[in-house]
């Protein structure tokens, strides 16, 4: 859960990685770096599901929108459930990663990770902010010199504003001094209301150029399979080719699922064609922490290791729940969270605030009391929730062998097996909040006109008594 949290945070599963990458370059046992890599999977879709609410003004895109940022979910989710469980009672990607490397010669003096896009980007964020890195290594290394700095930023700016040109170069020590997390909560927001500004503009500038017939063509175009007989059932696997290359040529999968999601939206991919692009962009990301463990000082097999675990699990995640048309459950999901989002909108908020923040953070505080604290809370919970699952499996498909009470869930509570009644109150709620501002805006409306008719009838004396004086 700590890769998930610290992936939510960073917004960049790319950067999660390498960070773990570099905690077992500095003799973290790969044992405990790989549930860490795991949850990075995790925390990357947090960020297509905050796009998708750029399309909540319409039902039919949201829709669309949101079952395509969570068919991302729900793989990593079911992929990590499933495999941290194997792994834990097998330890094979442990197992195969270590074979692997115990065959490498000495990887020393590997270069540094290329970074095709920094050409473009680093001029624009040097503009905004620049780090010390001497600080960065001074405090990985223990360095006693660095032990009184408070700051990454760059400093020395109020004594030569020559050095420090960027534009945070304020926000340090010698200026306003708001810290470094107050500096990364600003960076924070200003990088998402970038980012769903530019998809924003994206969204509206397709659907005022594309005109319907135009849109058609490219849905058909971009949802068909391969015309060969016998060869429609590779479409999906060069599709994930597709992804893996453009996440490796953005260096980042966040940036890729974030793009498409608002393509799903506007209907021009299909959610069908969106998940083996969503795979192979998860396969795609893997080759960030390959190139940073190749570049790494220090543990270089464990940090290859890791970084091939990384790959693996996506990989196993893969050849779990897409080969075979049934076992396809991230689909069935996605477009059962987007019917739900579609008509309870306020729904998609609970979600992102329930999967990303607090179940991680939960989880990780049972993880602190110990595991049989955890077991006893987690093991009960689960089998409810399978068997939940097989209830509604079996309603579905097979009523007839379950009792008559079982048939259907109407002998629960409403609050129980429907969202009407949170619908309800939330609806009431804000409605109150609409008709108090309306109140509120017809007493502010009243009280001015009552202000002008008393300024007209002041008016209306003075002149009378002017009139007066005159006669």
């Amino acid at each position: 859960m700590i890769g998930v949290l610290v992936t939510v945070l960073v917004q960049s599963s790319s950067t999660s990685t390498t960070i773990i990458v570099g905690l077992v370059a500095a003799d973290v046992p790969v044992k405990t770096a790989i549930p860490m890599i795991m949850g990075a999977n995790i925390g990357t879709s947090v960020t297509n599901t905050i796009v998708s609410f750029t399309q909540m003004s319409d039902r039919e895109e949201f829709r669309r929108a949101f079952a395509c940022a969570t068919v991302h979910d729900m793989f990593n989710w079911l992929s990590v459930l499933t495999l941290v469980t194997l792994e834990m009672c097998t330890g094979y990607l442990e197992k195969i990663t270590a074979a692997m490397v115990g065959t490498l010669g000495d990887t020393k003096g590997s270069s540094k990770p290329p970074d095709f896009l920094k050409v473009l980007t680093k001029p624009f964020t040097k503009s905004v902010i620049q780090l010390d890195k001497k600080v960065l290594a001074g405090w990985a290394g223990n360095d006693p010199k660095y032990e009184n700095c408070t700051t990454v930023l760059k400093t020395g700016c109020g004594d030569d504003s020559s050095v420090c040109t960027f534009v945070f170069a304020n926000l340090g020590p010698g200026g306003a001094n708001i810290g470094d997390t107050g500096s990364g909560i600003v960076l924070l927001i200003i990088a998402l209301i970038m980012l769903c500004g530019c998809l924003i503009c994206l969204v509206k500038l397709l659907n005022s150029i594309l005109g319907e017939n135009v849109k058609k063509i490219i849905k058909n175009g971009v949802n068909r399979d391969i015309p060969i007989k016998y060869l429609g059932w590779l479409t999906g696997y060069l599709v994930m080719l597709v992804g893996a290359f453009l996440t490796i040529i953005v260096q980042s999968s966040s940036v890729f699922t974030s793009t498409l999601t608002p393509l799903a939206g506007a209907g021009l991919v299909s959610l069908e064609r969106a998940y083996p692009l969503t795979l192979g962009s998860n396969i795609g990301t893997t080759t960030t922490s390959l190139l940073a463990a190749l570049a790494s000082k220090g543990h270089e097999k464990e940090t290859i290791q890791i970084a091939l675990v990384h790959l693996f699990f996506n990989i196993s995640g893969i050849l779990l729940f897409y080969p075979i048309p049934c076992m396809r459950w991230p689909i069935l999901l996605a477009q059962r969270l987007g019917d739900i989002t579609s008509q309870y909108r306020w729904f998609s908020i609970v979600y992102l605030l329930f999967m990303f923040f607090i179940f991680p953070a939960i989880i990780f505080a049972l993880s602190l009391a110990g595991p049989v604290a955890m077991y006893i809370i987690l093991i009960p919970i689960a089998v409810l929730v399978l068997v939940i699952i097989f209830i509604n499996i079996l309603q579905k498909y097979k009523p007839s062998i379950l009792p008559d009470i079982l048939q259907d869930w109407d002998f629960l509570p409403e609050p129980l097996r429907s969202l009407d009644p949170i619908d309800r109150v939330i609806m009431t709620t804000f409605s109150c909040f609409k008709i108090c501002r309306v109140n509120n805006n017809s007493n502010d409306t009243d009280q001015n006109e009552n202000l002008e008719e008393v300024k007209k009838k002041q008016q209306f004396e003075l002149n009378r008594g002017f009139e007066r004086d005159v006669v």
